[in-house]
């Protein structure tokens, strides 16, 4: 029997979240909505900047989303995140989305990517200096 190779997961990246999509998730053409995905990885992707930000904050870009793999009803999604990027307001991380198929566990297949922007606000919504780590 042959050996299955290990997945080519993200090693620089930190697991944020794991998610199953169900049946009302899903499009007209059965496969996951592309939006429903979208929410998700946004929801990740705020996962590490939530750490700096102590506080609140906004989603304020989103650079290419581009999806290389349809979503199915029971896949286990994993989002990884990255930081690339922290400015005196905003923070930049890049979320990468690896789908297990049912039918294939074991073997994870990157459905989709982004880079998103974050902005620290404060009560009145105005951007706000993220906190200085120490």
């Amino acid at each position: 029997m042959p050996t299955l190779a290990p997945p080519a997961l993200p090693c620089s990246h930190e697991l944020v979240l794991k998610v199953i999509p169900m049946p009302a998730d899903s499009n007209a053409n059965g496969d996951i909505f592309g939006g429903w995905v979208m929410a998700q990885v946004d929801l990740a992707g705020a996962v590490l900047p939530a750490r700096y930000v102590r506080g609140r904050m906004a989603t304020v870009a989103v650079k290419e989303f581009v999806f290389k793999q349809p979503v199915r009803v029971g896949d286990i999604l994993s989002f990884f995140s990255h930081v690339t990027r922290i400015g005196r307001t905003s923070i930049t991380v890049d979320v990468e989305v690896y789908a297990e198929r049912m039918s294939q566990q074991g073997q994870y297949l990157k459905v989709t990517e982004a880079q998103l922007t974050y902005v620290a606000i404060d009560a009145e919504g105005r951007p706000r200096p993220v906190p200085v780590q120490s």
